[in-house]
């Protein structure tokens, strides 16, 4: 994919892939390096989040790029939870050394179909309605959910990645209405940011894998570890 390209572009996606933590290059494919490449582009010369969606077959997939901050898995998935929409697959890529970008890709469905372009377009505007503070999204999800409600048979986890050389949290629990969005909201409420992810549901449970930086984009210990995990598991759980 990149012997083609000119000496100028692949020196430039190399330093861009200095931002990201080591095993960026080696497990991420050239295709999406260059695909956050362009989109880290488009961010300079708009200054504005990217944000769109486009249809793969029966589900739709949600794009989005900017600058990474705690609370922004919280809002994203929020509005897909308060648009009803089901999440079949997410790949995050965040970067742990300036400008600190986030890019996700996120496979959505609704009623089991990709979204109708209205609806598609409503999402994209709740978001960046969200990212700037113009959207209430826990309004509107408390007309949906009882947010005040904890998850059940939740799950948690802490350990130091001897291949990425990142703090990991494992979070494990039945799939129910409103789970990513309290997950991230349980996120957002340690002040984490999430650098990586992975996301794996099967026979009605969804276990996901966060690769975290702490507050202030710092390296998490172990022993601070484990008190995260075991409060994001309170939080979850409603204690």
């Amino acid at each position: 994919m990149t012997s083609g390209l000119k000496s100028s572009t692949l020196e430039l996606l190399k330093r861009f892939n200095r931002a990201f933590p080591q095993f960026y290059e080696q497990f991420v494919s050239s295709e999406i390096q260059l695909q956050n490449l362009r989109l880290a582009y488009r961010l300079y010369k708009t200054r504005r989040a990217v944000i769109e969606m486009k249809s793969e077959g029966t589900k739709s997939a949600l794009h989005f790029a900017y600058r990474n901050q705690s609370f922004l898995l919280s809002d994203i998935f929020g509005v897909l939870a308060a648009y009803g929409l089901t999440i079949h697959g997410l790949s995050l890529y965040g970067q742990i050394r300036p400008p600190m970008l986030v890019f996700i890709k996120l496979l959505v469905s609704r009623g089991s179909k990709a979204l109708t372009e209205k609806t598609a377009e409503n999402v994209c505007r709740a978001i960046r309605e969200a990212l700037g503070s113009r959207f209430e999204v826990e309004e509107m999800l408390a007309v949906e959910f009882n947010l005040n409600v904890g998850l059940e048979q939740v799950q948690t986890e802490f350990y130091v990645d001897p291949v990425f050389h990142l703090p990991a949290l494992v979070i494990e629990a039945d799939n129910q209405p409103g789970l990513f969005y309290k997950v991230m909201y349980g996120i957002w409420q340690e002040d984490l940011l999430v650098v990586n992810a992975n996301l794996l549901v099967w026979r009605g449970r969804t276990r996901l894998i966060l690769y975290l930086l702490g507050p202030n984009e710092s390296l998490i210990p172990e022993y601070l570890g484990h008190k995260i995990a075991e409060g994001v598991r309170q939080r979850l759980l409603g204690q």
